[in-house]
C-alpha cells in the first residue's frame, strides 16, 4: 500500500497543536501580542516619526523575527510578518519544552 503522507501530516499537526495549546506558550503569544498592539499604537500617535517602540517586539519575538526582518522588503508588512513568525516559531519551541519538563523523569535526564 503506497504512502500517501496523510499520516505524517496529521501527527505533524497534531504535535504542532498540542505544542500551541500549552498553556505557557498561549501566555507568550498573548505578550507578544500586546506588545504588537501597543507599538503599532505608539508608533501610529508618534508625530515626529522617530519612534522605537518597534523594537520590543522584534526583541521579545527574535532570533526568528531577525531572520525575517533582514529580508530586502521594507514596510510594515515585513515587520507584522516578522513578528508574528518569531512568536509562533517560539511558541513552539517554549510549549515543547514546557511538555518536556512536565513530563520529567523520562527519556534524556541526566544519571546522577
Amino acid at each position: 500500500m503506497p504512502d500517501t503522507g496523510t499520516g505524517s501530516g496529521r501527527f505533524l499537526a497534531r504535535r504542532l497543536r498540542r505544542a500551541l495549546g500549552d498553556v505557557v506558550a498561549l501566555v507568550y503569544l498573548a505578550v507578544c501580542a500586546v506588545l504588537l498592539v501597543w507599538a503599532v499604537a505608539v508608533s501610529v500617535t508618534d508625530d515626529s516619526g522617530e519612534s522605537m517602540a518597534a523594537v520590543i517586539p522584534l526583541l521579545a519575538t527574535a532570533p526568528a523575527s531577525l531572520l525575517l526582518l533582514a529580508l530586502p522588503y521594507d514596510g510594515a508588512a515585513v515587520f507584522l510578518l516578522a513578528v508574528a513568525f518569531g512568536a509562533l516559531v517560539n511558541a513552539l519551541v517554549i510549549g515543547w519544552c514546557s511538555r518536556a519538563l512536565r513530563r520529567g523523569g523520562g527519556r534524556g535526564t541526566a544519571a546522577s
